[in-house]
């Protein structure tokens, strides 16, 4: 990724004067560590709030001396400008996709590929284990330290005019998918046509038929009010792709052991708080789904497994992460 030009920079510049006049730091200031966590989430999402919980418990356990300031709802940026702003050290910490993550750091393609969990419990034991954690570390030589995964449930199908219980079904259609190689390739193998759109323009190229159909979590599809457009919702839950907290190294190297190990205890325990958030939230969006009249159904997800199996093949022969998830799923 290309750091900021430009205009760019001389808003960032702005941006890191204003930052400092409102959390009242500044050059020769070392009572207090305030760090800026910036996100494009809205603060009634499980995410936002996991991120509250953990930054309470920093100012706890450090006695004060470390102040988390969070930033959401695109106040600061995008979630990709965030990473931007993030890798020249002007906000500190900040929640990204790990399909976002894959076009910087290319070991986190291995998460966005279809349905290679077998399920939650595959999941999250490979997050929560030693490939999770190499995975947070790779992103150090691109200014990005990874501290948690947060939990971004199951991504599905949701169509305008027709369930999508076969790949067949997707023949024929334009389906939005974010800007991930990984996405657009899986599309292309079931049939469809993958067309990437921003997220907040998607409501808008739905309900133009501009894309017949997108991909995306209950809760998401809920907030979004994308049902008010697409009133069939497939559960083929291709996906599982986790959110990643990332802190800048720049910040990263300039605290101290026991600062880094408040924080990072602190990420962790946000990320187990979050899953009982998330759960709950998707449970909620399916049941408000079915009252607002989205027709919901699970398909037989072996024709779509059979369908993207090249995918594994093109790709297992070169990356021992793959492996390294097959083995935990075939010794479960």
């Amino acid at each position: 990724m290309n750091l900021l030009s430009g205009s760019r920079i001389i808003f960032s510049l702005v941006l890191c004067c204003a930052l400092v006049l409102m959390n009242g730091t500044g050059c020769g200031r070392s009572d207090k560590k305030v760090l800026r966590l910036a996100h494009a989430l809205d603060p009634t999402h499980p995410v936002h709030k996991a991120m509250e919980f953990m930054a309470d418990l920093v100012q706890e356990r450090s006695g004060g001396s470390l102040k988390i300031v969070i930033y959401p709802s695109q106040q600061l940026g995008t979630e990709r400008e965030c990473l931007e702003l993030l890798q020249i050290g002007i906000v500190d910490i900040t929640k990204v996709s790990s399909a976002v993550m894959e076009g910087i750091v290319p070991e986190f393609k291995v998460l966005s590929m279809p349905y290679i969990f077998r399920d939650k419990a595959h999941y999250f034991r490979v997050l929560d284990g030693e490939i999770g954690e190499k995975l947070l570390l790779a992103g150090d030589e691109y200014w990005l330290h990874g501290l948690c995964y947060y939990d971004a449930g199951s991504r599905s199908f949701y169509c305008r005019d027709q369930m999508i219980m076969r790949p067949e079904d997707l023949a024929g259609l334009k389906i939005r998918v974010m800007q991930s190689n990984t996405a657009i390739q899986m599309v292309k193998y079931l049939g469809g046509s993958a067309t990437p759109i921003s997220w907040g323009e998607l409501y808008t190229a739905l309900q133009g038929g501009v894309v017949d159909a997108a991909e995306n979590n209950p809760p998401s599809f809920y907030l979004s009010r994308h049902y008010e457009v697409c009133k069939y919702y497939s559960l083929d839950e291709h996906t599982s792709i986790p959110d990643i907290l990332v802190i800048s190294t720049k910040t990263w190297d300039r605290l101290q052991p026991d600062e880094k190990k408040i924080i990072k205890a602190a990420a962790i325990e946000s990320g187990i708080y979050e899953r009982k958030l998330w759960k709950e939230s998707e449970n909620e969006a399916l049941q408000a789904l079915k009252a607002a009249g989205v027709e919901i159904a699970k398909p037989d997800k072996e024709p779509f497994i059979k369908k993207v199996e090249p995918m594994y093949d093109s790709y297992k022969h070169d990356q021992k992460i793959y492996q390294l998830i097959m083995d935990i799923r075939h010794t479960e």
